[in-house]
């Protein structure tokens, strides 16, 4: 079953800005928590991820590109890249996940 954010991870109001994403239980240090943007050719997509998490000059997530090879039945290879969240440091229950913005 899909599910587009992680069990440890709700949206919430911010006091950052609008809505945010906030911690529903203990998130360690180093947790990738998903996949926030994936870029097809020129295109940048946001995931539900990406689209809720709040900037800040200090934040304490980051993004990890990735850079991602498929190839279609016809044997063509396509390229793109995708970006994970991963926590810099533990998180808190109830504190808001945030990331430099970089686009």
């Amino acid at each position: 079953m899909y599910k587009p954010l992680p069990e440890s991870v709700t949206i919430k109001e911010s006091d950052i800005n609008g809505l945010g994403l906030f911690a529903d239980q203990k998130i360690m240090r180093g947790t990738n928590l998903g996949m926030t943007h994936l870029k097809i050719g020129g295109t940048i997509f946001r995931t539900p991820l990406g689209g809720f998490i709040n900037h800040a000059n200090e934040p304490n997530c980051d993004k990890a590109e990735l850079r991602m090879t498929s190839e279609d039945m016809q044997g063509h290879q396509y390229y793109y890249k995708k970006w994970n969240l991963i926590t810099e440091q533990d998180i808190k229950k109830g504190e808001e996940l945030t990331l430099k913005y970089t686009f």
